[in-house]
């Protein structure tokens, strides 16, 4: 398997938020994260990326600890989060840095490459962030409600950069609440 979770414990203040969790993911596959609100799983995926602390347990890519080396496994990792993560005075092109071309083709963003970001709506920030994924080599994408404020389109073409990241061998674990273009994602239930 790519990515293992084997039987992490995550706690929060004196309550255990989830655990034992084990669960594995195939290169080329992807997982769903499902459950109700405050069920962890936005705190899964910031363990995942190696921004939480687990108490047991361990992570594990391609048989290694993620843990082991923790600059190794930052660079196999892109996330995105809640927040868009995109600054406001910066164009769409300057946030996106290296790659950016491919990054705002994906999203259908070239036409506002140099517009600064803070002319932007809601979901035209939402897909620049997601646009991100394109410009880096990532093996995992971690995604927390990836699709919110998008419009169909955007959906659409985002299932398209989904498809190929997989298409490559790439994993994806989506926490969600609607639906996402993930044919074939496994589901990991929380909560």
């Amino acid at each position: 398997m790519a990515l293992e979770i084997d039987r992490i414990v995550a706690v929060r203040g004196e309550r255990v938020v989830f655990g034992p969790l084990s669960h594995c993911v195939a290169q080329g596959g992807a997982a769903l994260l499902v459950g109700p609100n405050g069920s962890g799983k936005s705190t899964l995926l910031r363990i995942l990326a190696g921004l939480g602390r687990i108490e047991a347990g361990a992570v594990r890519w391609m048989g290694e600890d993620t843990l082991a080396d923790r600059a190794a496994h930052g660079a196999r990792v892109a996330y995105v989060g809640h927040l868009d993560a995109v600054k406001p005075a910066l164009t769409a092109r300057e946030n996106l840095g290296a790659g950016a071309e491919a990054g705002l083709a994906a999203m259908a963003l070239d036409h506002l490459a140099d517009e600064p970001v803070r002319f932007f709506s809601a979901g035209q920030k939402r897909r620049l962030a997601l646009a991100r994924l394109v410009c880096r080599e990532a093996a995992i994408w971690l995604l927390d409600e990836p699709t919110l404020g998008l419009d169909t389109a955007s959906v659409a073409r985002f299932g398209d950069m989904l498809a190929r990241h997989r298409a490559a061998g790439g994993v994806v674990l989506a926490a969600t609440h609607l639906p996402l273009p993930l044919p074939d994602a496994m589901e990991l239930r929380l909560g």
